[in-house]
């Protein structure tokens, strides 16, 4: 079955997180991906976390469908080859601090002049202009100033993060738009290659639904709410009679009509001041109360039976143990049997998004370190001697 991206060929320059994930989406559909990582130790995010055989097991869904190749970049030898090389491909994915491909004469002027039609994403904390461009910014920094770190945990008390690296996976995200976009233009439009500037606190800042347009217009500061959604009601968690939370979403104003009827509050479901949610927003404490008093009364899965069968969007708090054993997520295809090198049994994410034609897949798993400097360089012409060279000397 043929991939969308077949043919289209993609050097990673980046690590860790934000530029790699952007190169493992494409990969997934049918894109070729040649990852250059230091000759010392690789990309780090082979010791983050958890580790098995001394790699971590991230690696295994980080960089499935990937080559890897050993190259120093602080070598002229190694720029010198990229320089080579960058006319065979189509994308260019980087994510170090802005300023660090130009000082090895990597920067988008000069590969833009050897290939017209490269296609550079270049992910930073900040942006490849502007006052704060030379900071360094890790995903963490772009969350608390895109607005999401403002907005997290319980009114009064210390900001959470959310658990995951959500501002580097939101500009990997918008870094693959990005790159579509712009293949689109280049090979549809008759254009030519372009940068792909993506920073972390934009892509962060682009998922604050009306935060902006709400402080210009009302001079409102949105404050965060804890397991509740600020202006739209009801929805919020609900402690069950068993101690679990049964997470309630009865804002839509049929929907909470049958929600009230189910928990057996005709009074707030025929009141004319709660028909539409800006009216329920002005009550939201006594229509929360209502739920929770009924909640209390069941177990959490009666809770969820309940609420299945009235067609009130409801749900359980997953943990990952719940993810891996959930049928819905088997029956998608969103757990991937694979193995680890060594022959371990991991189960990765699945691919998405799914298209129903040309759907992603995974082809081959994550590379060893250096596991096709050979064959890609070799495939480059260059010769055996200098490949021992080059490895003798720590370049490759």
């Amino acid at each position: 079955m043929s991939t969308p991206l077949k043919g289209v060929r993609v050097l990673e320059l980046g690590q860790l997180i934000a530029g790699p994930f952007a190169s493992k989406m494409l990969a997934e559909f049918g894109a070729e991906v040649i990852k250059i990582e230091p000759p010392e130790g690789g990309d780090p995010l082979r010791k983050w976390r958890l580790m098995h055989d001394g790699t971590s097991v991230w690696w295994a869904a980080q960089s499935r469908n990937k080559k890897s190749v050993t190259l120093d970049l602080r070598q002229p030898e190694a720029q010198q080859l990229v320089r080579q090389m960058i006319g065979e491909f189509d994308v260019l994915i980087e994510n170090f601090r802005p300023g660090t491909l130009e000082g090895w004469g990597l920067g988008w002027e000069a590969l833009h002049e050897i290939n017209p039609r490269l296609i550079m994403l270049r992910v930073s904390g900040y942006g490849q202009t502007g006052p704060y461009r030379d900071r360094p910014g890790f995903g963490v920094v772009g969350e608390a100033m895109g607005g999401l770190r403002h907005l997290s945990g319980e009114p009064g008390r210390t900001p959470v993060r959310v658990g995951v690296s959500i501002g580097d996976s939101l500009s990997a995200l918008h870094g693959v738009i990005g790159v579509l976009l712009a293949l689109r233009h280049r090979d549809q439009n008759g254009g030519q290659g372009q940068m792909v500037d993506v920073a972390l606190y934009e892509s962060v800042f682009n998922m604050m639904e009306s935060l902006l347009p709400e402080y210009s217009v009302f001079g409102a500061v949105r404050q965060p709410a804890g397991s509740s959604l600020p202006g739209i009601a009801p929805s919020n968690a609900y402690r069950c009679k068993d101690g679990k939370y049964a997470l309630i979403a009865g804002n839509g104003d049929s929907i909470y009509a049958r929600l009230m009827a189910l928990i057996g509050r005709r009074d707030l479901a025929e009141d004319p001041a709660l028909a539409r949610n800006d009216g329920r927003v002005k009550q939201v404490e006594r229509i929360d109360a209502a739920i929770g008093e009924w909640a209390a009364e069941h177990s959490l899965d009666e809770v969820l039976q309940a609420l299945t069968e009235a067609r009130v969007p409801a749900g359980k708090i997953y943990d990952v143990a719940d993810i891996a054993a959930d049928p819905h997520y088997q029956a998608r295809e969103m757990i991937l049997e694979s193995q680890l090198p060594d022959g371990t049994p991991v189960k990765l994410p699945g691919v998405l998004p799914k298209l129903s034609a040309s759907p992603g897949q995974v082809s081959a798993p994550a590379p060893t370190l250096g596991q096709h400097t050979d064959e890609v360089l070799s495939a480059m012409g260059v010769a055996p001697e200098t490949l021992a060279d080059w490895r003798a000397r720590g370049i490759i």
